[in-house]
């Protein structure tokens, strides 16, 4: 199950519909509307089976955070290409499946993508 954090804007929420990626938004979907920090995202993401979170937050991109339960995936690009980097990040051979995705904390930037993951005190890079 993808989740979309409020910050990801109608236009970007239709372009990713357009790509037939099916997701749920907090405060919409999943959760209540406010429900932005890390204080009550978290523990919503713990009562949901195996969600995949997107968020513009970089609050939400540290390795304390993994957890097997789900993948958190910070966006690091501007507004306007949220929708195109989501549906990379989900098609690339790395992160295809969503038992791939699982227990991971990742940063998708234009440049690649960095990751924490569960049982793993480094990080990793792939490009794309």
């Amino acid at each position: 199950m993808n989740i979309l954090d409020e910050d990801i804007d109608v236009i970007q929420q239709q372009r990713l519909r357009a790509g037939k990626v099916r997701f749920r938004k907090i405060g919409r979907d999943v959760g209540r509307l406010g429900l932005k920090d890390r204080n009550g995202v978290i523990p919503l993401l713990h009562t949901l089976r195996r969600p995949t979170f997107f968020t513009r937050d970089h609050g939400f991109y540290h390795p304390k955070l993994r957890h097997a339960g789900y993948c958190l995936v910070y966006l690091d690009v501007t507004p306007e290409k949220a929708a195109d980097y989501t549906r990379r990040f989900l098609r690339h051979k790395a992160f295809r499946t969503q038992a791939q995705r699982m227990g991971k904390v990742v940063r998708v930037r234009h440049s690649g993508l960095t990751y924490w993951q569960v049982g793993d005190e480094e990080a990793h890079r792939v490009g794309w």
